[in-house]
C-alpha cells in the first residue's frame, strides 16, 4: 500500500493514501491493519483517502512494515469475510445530511416555480410506488399515510410544502438509519472483543491457547462441550456438533474424516482433530452477525405488541382525517391529520433500546440472544443456580487424595488426571492442576474415554476397565465394591468436600476430595438479587449434602437440593414453572443444559462447556456473579424504559394531532416536530441503563 505520513506523535500517526477508499473496502481495510499485532485502533476517514492509527510506540517499525504490505489482494480476502458493513460513521452521516440540507435549500432559493413543482412530482414518486406497493398488499401503513401527506400538498398545487415534508421525511429516515445502526453495530464490536481459547497440538503435546493466536494449518483437538472456535476440517475422530447458532436446527450433527467443522457450533459428544483453515478473526464476525441477525427473531412480547399497535393505528390516522375533511372542509387540517403518525418512533425507539441493552451487556460481561430474555428476567421471581464453577469457584482445587487395595495417592491422583484431562469441566481441571503441581506425567495408555453426564468416565487400562465419578454412578450404576477401609477414611477425612471416586476391575482404590471455595462476592450477588425482587433463590447440585450445606450456608441460600442428576435438575425447575413461578437457571455444564432449556431463561457461565452456552439465552463471559446483578437491573430499565418512551410518543404525537387539527400549528411545523421527536427519542433510548 502506497501511503505517505501525514503528521505524527509517539503511538499515533496519520497517514495519507493515494486516492479515496471505496465504502465497500472500509470495514476490510480496518481488519487488516488491525491484524498488526501492535495495532491497538484504526480509524478510516474513506472519501478522503486517510488513516489514524494508534499503536504500540515501542512498535512503530513494525507498524510501518505491515501497513506497507498491505494490498489489494489482503482487502479483498478480508472483504469476502465481512458480511455486513460495520461502521456507520459520523463524518458519513454529516456528509449525507449537508447533502439533503444543501439540496433542498439550493433548489428552493434558485429553481423557478415551474422547475420546482417538476422536480416535487419527481421525487414524489418513490413515496406513491411505496404506497402502492403497500396498497397491493392490502395494507394502510406509513409509506401511505406519508404519500397520502405529501399528495395533499401537491393537490393543493404547493410544491414547497411537498418538498419541505419529503426533506423532513428524509432526515427522519438518515437519523433512523444510523442510529439504528449504530447501536447494531456497538453490539457486534463489543461482542468481537470477547475472548476465546483453544487446544492446540504441536508434536505430541496439547497446549492451551487463545483463539486469536491460532493460524491456518494448526491442529486443534475438540472435546464433549467445548465450543469450536475457528473452521475446519476433521482429520480424525468422530463428533456429535450442534450447529443451531449457524443453522437453526435444534440437533446435533455427526461429523467426521473429511468433514467441515464451523466457529460458532459447538461439541455435544465425542472427540475430533481439526486442521484451521480460516482463523478466528475471519470467522467469529461471521458467528456474531448470525447471533445478531437472529436476535430480531427473539423479540419481546412488549415489542411485539408496540409494532402491532403502530401498524393498528395507521388506519385510524386516515380515519381521523376523513372525519376532520367531513366537518371542517379544510384540506391544510386533513393534511395536520395525516403528517403524523406514531409507527416510526415507536418501531425505532422500541429496536434501538433492545440494542442498546444488548450492547451494554455485552460491554459489561455477557451476551443476551434477544430481547424477550431481558424481558422474562425481569419478570422472574425464582433464581437458581448450579453450585460447582457457578457459585463456587470455577478453578476448584483437590484438597485430599486417599488410596486402597495397595494404591498409593500418587497413583490414584496419575490416574485421576489422564482420564479427567479429556472432560471441560472444573472438577475434571482441578485434578489435571493438582497432577501438574506434583509434577506428576500421565502418559495415555487407557482406551478412549467415555463421558456419562453427570456421573463420570469410564475406559479401559490394559483391558481393565476404570471408572471415576460420583459414588452413586460408581457403587449404585456399576456396582463397585467399597472396601470397609477406604469408606471410612472418607467419612472421616472428607467431610464437606465433594468427592470424586476412582474403581479398577470393579475395585474402589481411591478418592479425591474436591474443595470448591466460593466465589468472591457471591454472597453479596445473591443479597443484592434478593434485594432486586428475585423471592426465591435455590441451589441445585449433584454433590453430597454436606458439601452442598457448607456452600449454601456461607453464600446465604436457604433452598438447596444435593445429590441430584440432570433429569432431577430439569423435573425441579419444570416444576417451580409448573406452580406459576417465573425461573432464572444458571448453570455452567453439560449436565445442567437440561435444567438451562426447562427454565423461562438459562444463563451460562464464561467458564462453562459450549454445550451449555449454547442451550442458555445468555451467556456470561466471566465468572463475576455480580453480572447477574448488572443483567437483572438492566432487564428492568429496559422494561421501565419501553412503558416510558410509549406514554410519551402516545401524548406527544396526540399532542401534535390535536394542534394540528385546531390550526394551531401549520402541517409543516407539525412534521418538523413529529419527525425531530423521532429522532430525539431514538437518540435518547441509546443512553447507557446502570
Amino acid at each position: 500500500m502506497r501511503f505517505y505520513i501525514e503528521h505524527e506523535v509517539p503511538g499515533r500517526m496519520r497517514v495519507r493514501l493515494d486516492g479515496m477508499i471505496p465504502d465497500a473496502d472500509v470495514d476490510a481495510l480496518s481488519q487488516v491493519v488491525l491484524g498488526c499485532p501492535a495495532v491497538l485502533d484504526v480509524t478510516v476517514f474513506p472519501r478522503i483517502g486517510s488513516l489514524a492509527v494508534r499503536y504500540d510506540s515501542a512498535s512503530r517499525e513494525a507498524v510501518l512494515v505491515h501497513l506497507c504490505r498491505v494490498d489489494e489482494e489482503g482487502v479483498s480476502a478480508a472483504r469476502a469475510e465481512c458480511t455486513v458493513a460495520l461502521a456507520p460513521r459520523t463524518h458519513s452521516l454529516l456528509l449525507d445530511l449537508a447533502d439533503l440540507v444543501g439540496g433542498f435549500y439550493l433548489r428552493k432559493w434558485f429553481l423557478p416555480y415551474p422547475l420546482r413543482a417538476l422536480w416535487a412530482l419527481w421525487r414524489y414518486r418513490h413515496y406513491l410506488w411505496e404506497a402502492l406497493r403497500s396498497l397491493a398488499r392490502s395494507r394502510l401503513d406509513v409509506p401511505v399515510l406519508d404519500a397520502s401527506a405529501i399528495g395533499v400538498s401537491l393537490v393543493q398545487r404547493d410544491p414547497l410544502t411537498a418538498c419541505e415534508t419529503m426533506f423532513l421525511l428524509d432526515l427522519e429516515e438518515t437519523f433512523e438509519d444510523y442510529t439504528r445502526a449504530r447501536s447494531q453495530n456497538e453490539l457486534i464490536y463489543s461482542l468481537l472483543a470477547m475472548p476465546e481459547s483453544a487446544q492446540r497440538i504441536r508434536g505430541s503435546e496439547e497446549e492451551t491457547v487463545s483463539a486469536t493466536d491460532l493460524a491456518v494449518g494448526d491442529l486443534v483437538v475438540l472435546r464433549t462441550g467445548t465450543p469450536v472456535p475457528i473452521d475446519g476440517t476433521v482429520e480424525r475422530g468422530t463428533a456429535m456438533v450442534n450447529q443451531a447458532a449457524l443453522t437453526g436446527e435444534p440437533l446435533a450433527v455427526e461429523r467426521t474424516v473429511g468433514d467441515d467443522v464451523f466457529a460458532g457450533t459447538a461439541i455435544e459428544e465425542g472427540e475430533v482433530f481439526v486442521r484451521v483453515r480460516a482463523t478466528t478473526g475471519q470467522t467469529k464476525l461471521r458467528s456474531i452477525v448470525t447471533l445478531v441477525e437472529r436476535s430480531s427473531s427473539l423479540r419481546s412480547e412488549t415489542q411485539e405488541r408496540r409494532d402491532r399497535l403502530a401498524d393498528a393505528i395507521v388506519p385510524w390516522n386516515f380515519l381521523l382525517a376523513g372525519i376532520v375533511g367531513l366537518f371542517t372542509r379544510d384540506i391544510t387540517k386533513v393534511a395536520a391529520a395525516l403528517m403524523v403518525d406514531y409507527s416510526c418512533a415507536l418501531k425505532l425507539t422500541g429496536s434501538v433500546s433492545v440494542l442498546a441493552a444488548m450492547t451494554e451487556s455485552a460491554r459489561l460481561g455477557f451476551t443476551v440472544k434477544g430481547s424477550k430474555h431481558f424481558e422474562k428476567v425481569a419478570a422472574a421471581d425464582t433464581i437458581v443456580f448450579d453450585k460447582t464453577g457457578t457459585l463456587t469457584e470455577a478453578s476448584p482445587r483437590v484438597a485430599k487424595v486417599v488410596g486402597s487395595q495397595g494404591w498409593s495417592r500418587t497413583r490414584v491422583l496419575r490416574l485421576a488426571a489422564c482420564l479427567e484431562e479429556h472432560y471441560p469441566h472444573p472438577v475434571a481441571r482441578a485434578v489435571v492442576n493438582a497432577a501438574a503441581e506434583q509434577s506428576l506425567k500421565h502418559r495415555e495408555r487407557h482406551a478412549e474415554v467415555e463421558y456419562i453426564v453427570a456421573h463420570g468416565l469410564v475406559s479401559s487400562l490394559d483391558g481393565v476397565r476404570v471408572i471415576i465419578g460420583s459414588r452413586h454412578f460408581v457403587k449404585e450404576d456399576e456396582q463397585v465394591y467399597f472396601p470397609p477401609e477406604i469408606k471410612e477414611r472418607i467419612k472421616s477425612e472428607m467431610a464437606g468436600l465433594s468427592v470424586l471416586y476412582l474403581a479398577y476391575d470393579g475395585v474402589l482404590v481411591g478418592a479425591l476430595g474436591i474443595e470448591d471455595p466460593l466465589k468472591p462476592g457471591a454472597a453479596e450477588a445473591v443479597t443484592q438479587l434478593r434485594a432486586l425482587g428475585y423471592k426465591h433463590v435455590v441451589m441445585l447440585t449433584g454433590d453430597n449434602y454436606a458439601a452442598a450445606k457448607r456452600i449454601a450456608e456461607v453464600a446465604g441460600i436457604t433452598e438447596f437440593q444435593a445429590n441430584m442428576l440432570p433429569e432431577d435438575k430439569h423435573a425441579y425447575v419444570e416444576r417451580l414453572r409448573q406452580e406459576g413461578h417465573h425461573v432464572v437457571m444458571v448453570g455452567d455444564g453439560v449436565n445442567d443444559s437440561p435444567a438451562l432449556s426447562a427454565a423461562d431463561v438459562g444463563v451460562a457461565m464464561a467458564a462453562g462447556t459450549a454445550v451449555a452456552r449454547e442451550v442458555a439465552d445468555i451467556t456470561l463471559t466471566d465468572s463475576d456473579l455480580q453480572a447477574l446483578v448488572t443483567l437483572r437491573r438492566i432487564s428492568l430499565g429496559l422494561s421501565r424504559r419501553f412503558e416510558r418512551s410509549f406514554h410519551t410518543i402516545m401524548g406527544f404525537n396526540s399532542a401534535l394531532l390535536a394542534l394540528g387539527i385546531a390550526g394551531v400549528i401549520t402541517p409543516q411545523t407539525s412534521a418538523l416536530l413529529h419527525n425531530g421527536s423521532t429522532v430525539a427519542l431514538g437518540v435518547s433510548a441509546m443512553r447507557s441503563y446502570v
